[in-house]
């Protein structure tokens, strides 16, 4: 069985989740509401297989209202993806400041005055 995270990768990797996922962003929606917008390109089953696999990865939760069953985001989930992301994000900023450091020292030592004639060294 796979870890959370590597679960929560794994549905957030197809774009029909995805887009689900924003449709929810906007608020609560009931299954067949989140299923309109695909019913051209897949069977219902198959929305609501993609559900099944957002709702077992945890980034939303269905619930039951009758006949009514809404969905909404799960903001947890989202959040430890986020820290996750949010480490490395921190890694390459600082690699991008060190590597933007060392193009300005190049950069000058190749042109002190700042004008460029054109020749190459």
């Amino acid at each position: 069985m796979p870890d959370t995270l590597s679960q929560r990768f794994a549905a957030l990797a197809d774009p029909t989740r995805r887009a689900m996922l924003v449709q929810l962003s906007r608020g609560q929606a009931s299954v067949s509401d989140l299923a309109k917008p695909f019913l051209k390109e897949m069977s219902l089953p198959a929305v609501t297989k993609h559900l099944k696999v957002l709702e077992k990865a945890g980034l939303i939760t269905k619930t039951r209202e009758a006949q009514w069953r809404p969905c909404q985001l799960n903001g947890e989930a989202f959040k430890d993806v986020a820290d996750w992301v949010d480490q490395y994000r921190t890694i390459w900023e600082q690699r991008f400041d060190r590597l933007d450091a060392y193009l300005k020292t190049v950069t000058a030592k190749q042109n002190p005055t700042g004008k460029n004639y054109g020749r190459k060294k």
